[in-house]
C-alpha cells in the first residue's frame, strides 16, 4: 500500500492514536464506555492513544484494534489501519516486515464465555456418549447355554416328602450363591414373568424377594448353586449336574424338600383297620353276607423305602362262609 511505505517525514501531523482519541472526545464517550463497545481492554486503548503500540502483543493486535476503534467513534477503518501500518513501519525501519497472515477483526464478534462453556459441556456430551456406545456394542456380554436335545430335561413334580419340622412364619430371605463360574440361571414368578436371568460369575448371589409368591427356578446347573434361608444353608436342588425346570425356591418350598439321603416311599401306607374294612367291602359285593368281625392287627409301621422296592399290598381275601 502507498501508505505503508511512507517515511516519518511524510506521516500526518496527528497520529493515528490522536485522532482516534479527539474522535472520541467528539462523540462523548468515555475510555471504560468504548471498552465495552469494542471488548478491548481499556490499557490498550491507552496504548493505541499514546502511539505505544510496543504495549500490544504483536502488530496483528495494533492494526485490528486500531480498525474496531475507527469504527466505533465513526471514522474510517481502513484509513486509520493504513495509517497504523505506516506508523510501524516508520518505527522499525530497520526490520524486514511480513505482512501477518491473520489480523484480529472486531473482538465483539469472538465468541463469549458463556458460548465456549456450551461447547465444552457439549464436546463432554460427545466423549461420554461415544464410551456408551463403545461399551454397549464391543465389551462382551452373557450369553445363554445351549440346552442340548439329548440331555434329558427333567422338570420337578411335587413328591410325597417326609416330615419337617414346622417353619416360622418368616424363615428369613432365600439366598442362591454361585459356587462356579458362568452359572446360568432363570427366576420367574408364577405367571411366568422374568425376575432374572443371566450367568451368575463365582461368588454372585441373588436374593428371592420377599414379598413375591410362587418364584421358580430354571437352571442346568443345580450343583453349583449354594441356597441359604435367614443366613442358614439348606441342601442344594441337585448333586449332580442336570436340567431343572420350574422349581419352586420359596422358603416354604425348599424347606419342605426331603433332606439329602433321604428314601421317599411311593407305596401307599395300609393299616390293619383299612384292610378289614376293604374286606367287609369285598364280601358284601361278592356274598352279600356281612363279613364276620376281625381282631384288629397291630398297625404297620411307617418305614420308607424306594420306589422300586416297595412290595405290592396283596388284594384282599374274603372270609369263608360259615
Amino acid at each position: 500500500m502507498a501508505d505503508e511505505k511512507m517515511t516519518e517525514a511524510e506521516l500526518p501531523l496527528e497520529t493515528a492514536g490522536a485522532r482516534l482519541a479527539r474522535a472520541r472526545e467528539a462523540a462523548g464517550i468515555s475510555r471504560a464506555q468504548l471498552s465495552g463497545i469494542t471488548k478491548i481492554p481499556e490499557r490498550h486503548l491507552i496504548a493505541i492513544e499514546s502511539g505505544n503500540f510496543a504495549a500490544l502483543a504483536a502488530r496483528a493486535y495494533a492494526v485490528g484494534f486500531s480498525r474496531s476503534y475507527a469504527r466505533a467513534v465513526k471514522l474510517d477503518e481502513a484509513a486509520i489501519a493504513a495509517q497504523v501500518r505506516a506508523e510501524l513501519a516508520a518505527l522499525e525501519p530497520e526490520v524486514r516486515r511480513t505482512l501477518p497472515a491473520f489480523e484480529p477483526g472486531d473482538p465483539a464478534r469472538l465468541p463469549n464465555r458463556r458460548l465456549a462453556w456450551l461447547a465444552a459441556l457439549a464436546a463432554l456430551v460427545v466423549v461420554i456418549g461415544g464410551f456408551a456406545i463403545w461399551g454397549s456394542q464391543y465389551l462382551p456380554g452373557g450369553s445363554l447355554p445351549s440346552l442340548i436335545q439329548d440331555e434329558p430335561l427333567v422338570v420337578s413334580k411335587p413328591v410325597a416328602a417326609v416330615p419337617a419340622p414346622v417353619a416360622t412364619a418368616n424363615p428369613g430371605p432365600v439366598v442362591f450363591t454361585a459356587l462356579e463360574a458362568d452359572v446360568w440361571v432363570k427366576f420367574y414368578d408364577a405367571a411366568g414373568a422374568q425376575l432374572m436371568q443371566k450367568q451368575m460369575t463365582l461368588g454372585e448371589t441373588y436374593t428371592i424377594p420377599g414379598d413375591m409368591l410362587g418364584v421358580q427356578l430354571w437352571t442346568a446347573r443345580p450343583q453349583a448353586l449354594a441356597i441359604t434361608i435367614g443366613g442358614q444353608p439348606v441342601a442344594k436342588l441337585s448333586e449332580v449336574q442336570r436340567t431343572m425346570k420350574d422349581v419352586a425356591v420359596s422358603a416354604a418350598a425348599l424347606l419342605a424338600r426331603p433332606a439329602p439321603g433321604a428314601i421317599i416311599s411311593s407305596a401307599p401306607v395300609t393299616t390293619a383297620s383299612s384292610s378289614q374294612q376293604q374286606r367287609q367291602r369285598t364280601a358284601l359285593r361278592q356274598g352279600g353276607q356281612r363279613a364276620a368281625p376281625s381282631e384288629p392287627a397291630p398297625e404297620a409301621s411307617i418305614a420308607p423305602a424306594p420306589a422300586s422296592e416297595a412290595a405290592p399290598v396283596p388284594a384282599a381275601t374274603p372270609p369263608a362262609d360259615r
